[in-house]
């Protein structure tokens, strides 16, 4: 395999899901800011908050757009660029995204148009429904999406057909496995609430600009006080699913949490690490297992074994790792062979030793225990950078809703331009904690299951690197077209009248 392949093959994924990952967490938290808003216009009838809706719809609007277009692309590249990931595990990854095409893509489509078009054409309550619905269609669409994501970081209710080479489901149940796994569940809550969070920064942001400039005062104060309440509400879920999070990451991925932490020797009481040589003692044991004492392995724990599991097993070496899956491999071919052949007393054999070094069978492909630790410097800093800054936004959001109570928050610029630089850094914040996810489990195109060199395409290394630079060029004009449009709607404003009754 040309490793050129594989290195152009990921960057091309990675330029795709970042270009998207611009543009998803906006439309996730600004649904629910306008659904908010428009709320309020039905309860007390005042047009002024109809037209905060409209305003925040405008910016939703192209935001969605962009976002569907990158997310079709990437989609495809599944099939493009990683067809034997999705031979191997087409028809468990498949099932949700189909879910999520029939479903969630047809009724954000359907109610989407109510929303823009239907203001003087259906019932207030009518159109207040369908506000809500499609904000519930973009989040049904990123449930399916992380599921299957989930899956790849914790692969769970599949059977391995030796057969046709392929995990399948089996039944019923291992959908509802997959579907609603733990690591399933917590990533969607984690991701869809950081969603809510860039909402929040933005519509803060974009209203803290008005009132630095004096304009659309009473406009740019509701908007931040909405904003500022639901963000907070935002943050404090945000670290509820977090820490749930690393627990489910210290037990299922402990390589991910050893490279997050630069952990290199495990302990008992491990610390946690803020930056240099300041560390929290044993903070790291209690986040990663919500005990004052238990074993948090490092990187050269993972690699070398012999560590007791939370089973009382000891943890298998990298190396003994690899030996069976070399040995699943072997079993595999003969098996194939054997089946060909007609020779029923050995396949049964072969299905046996199979099944029993199945576990490991990722590991095959691996030929350095190396490989199997991630880049520690860019996940170390990744993860600071994401608490960090979303413990700035935090404090952004408290001391703007203490200012909005005493009515000073004008005679704060410093706060208020503060404010306006948040939306550029909770974007670098939103792309550190996807940086995190998905570097972190490198190797693995999925957990101990299909590293990425074994789920490439086979194609022309000049091919991959062709399409990417046309990608990049292509995203890279969609994003300034939609920050030129995005300019130009804030620039003018929403146009509110200061005459209209001041029942905020």
């Amino acid at each position: 395999m040309d490793p050129s392949l594989i290195d152009w093959s990921r960057a091309q994924f990675a330029l795709t899901a970042m270009y998207h990952w611009l543009f998803v967490p906006l439309t996730l938290g600004l649904g629910v800011i306008m659904g908010i808003m428009e709320t309020i216009y039905v309860v007390r009838g005042d047009e002024y908050w109809r037209r905060l809706t409209q305003f925040w719809m405008k910016i939703f609007g192209v935001n969605f757009a962009v976002g569907v277009a990158t997310g079709l692309i990437l989609e495809f590249e599944f099939g493009t660029n990683w067809s034997n990931y999705s031979w191997l595990v087409g028809d468990i990854f498949g099932a949700p995204l189909a879910i999520e095409g029939i479903l969630a893509f047809f009724m954000e489509s359907t109610f989407i148009a109510v929303m823009y078009f239907g203001w003087d054409k259906v019932s207030k309550r009518f159109h207040l429904a369908s506000t809500w619905l499609t904000t519930l269609g973009a989040t049904i669409s990123a449930w399916w999406i992380l599921v299957a994501n989930a899956w790849m970081q914790y692969p769970v209710g599949m059977t391995f057909n030796p057969d046709t080479v392929r995990n399948e489901m089996s039944s019923l149940g291992s959908f509802f496995t997959v579907a609603f796994s733990p690591m399933a569940v917590t990533k969607f809550c984690h991701t869809v609430m950081s969603g809510w969070l860039t909402g929040a920064v933005v519509v803060v942001g974009i209203s803290a600009w008005y009132l630095v400039r004096h304009r659309e005062e009473r406009f740019a104060r509701s908007s931040m006080l909405v904003g500022s309440i639901f963000g907070l509400v935002a943050c404090a879920l945000v670290m509820l699913t977090g820490d749930t999070s690393g627990v489910i990451v210290g037990k299922t991925q402990p390589m991910k949490l050893a490279a997050f932490e630069g952990l290199e020797d495990g302990s008992e009481h491990a610390p946690l690490t803020l930056v240099g040589d300041l560390k929290v003692p044993n903070m790291l044991t209690i986040l990663a297992t919500h005990q004052w004492t238990g074993f948090v392995p490092g990187i050269n724990d993972i690699l070398n074994g012999g560590y007791k599991l939370p089973d009382s097993t000891l943890a298998l070496s990298a190396e003994e790792k690899m030996s069976h899956g070399a040995i699943a491999l072997d079993a595999l071919t003969q098996y194939r062979t054997a089946k060909a052949e007609g020779s029923t007393e050995k396949v049964e054999d072969l299905r046996a030793k199979l099944q029993e070094n199945l576990p490991y069978f990722g590991y095959g492909h691996i030929k350095d225990k190396k490989d199997l630790v991630p880049p520690v410097g860019l996940l170390f800093w990744s993860f600071r950078i994401m608490v960090g800054l979303g413990s700035l936004f935090c404090l952004v959001f408290v001391l703007i809703i203490v200012l909005q109570y005493r009515k000073k928050l004008t005679r704060w610029p410093l706060l208020l331009n503060v404010s306006t630089w948040c939306i550029p850094l909770v974007y670098i914040c939103s792309q550190a904690g996807w940086i995190c996810a998905e570097v972190g489990r490198q190797p693995w195109a999925i957990q101990d299951l299909l590293p990425v060199n074994a789920a490439v395409s086979a194609l022309q290394s000049s091919s991959v690197r062709v399409t990417f630079f046309i990608f990049l060029l292509i995203f890279t004009l969609l994003l300034v077209a939609e920050l030129g449009i995005l300019f130009r709607v804030v620039k003018k404003g929403p146009q509110i009248e200061e005459a209209t009754p001041q029942n905020t």
